[in-house]
């Protein structure tokens, strides 16, 4: 793999495939596995829950958790069997890419009937989503303009 984006694509599109021929209704740990297995097959080091270390922000390891995936060493996969991705999924992303300085993360919820992706990226110590929902940004701001008209 050449650049991160090429990487998270063909890990979105080898958990889409796998969405669609087992479809909903598994346990993670059976995602995980068929994720893992068909990355593996194209050969890609995946390291299935690899302890990563938490880090203070002086860098001092305070702790560890466990990756469902380490992939290529640069991107952590947080895989999901929930009926759809919740707000605690994306903090728990979010806080583990940070507090594990790993810069890209996919949040992947194959629970739900429509597959569900969700990119993350970790820039100058802040978690973002990218290619997030900006329609709840322009809807924000047309809210804040019409109150300025409106005086």
């Amino acid at each position: 793999m050449k650049t991160i984006n090429e990487l998270c694509d063909v890990v979105r599109q080898t958990a889409y495939d796998i969405h669609v021929y087992h479809a909903n209704g598994h346990l993670e740990k059976v995602y995980e596995n068929a994720l893992a297995h068909r990355l593996r097959k194209l050969g890609l080091d995946v390291k299935q829950q690899h302890p990563l270390k938490v880090y203070d922000e002086d860098g001092t390891e305070i702790g560890d958790y466990n990756a469902d995936l380490l992939i290529e060493n640069r991107l952590i996969a947080e895989l999901k069997a929930a009926k759809t991705i919740a707000d605690e999924h994306i903090v728990q992303t979010l806080g583990y890419l940070k507090a594990s300085r790993i810069e890209h993360g996919l949040l992947i919820n194959f629970g739900s009937y429509r597959f569900q992706i969700r990119k993350f990226v970790l820039s100058q110590g802040e978690a973002r989503e990218e290619g997030g929902n900006h329609f709840a940004g322009l809807i924000s701001f047309f809210f804040a303009l019409s109150a300025f008209f409106r005086g």
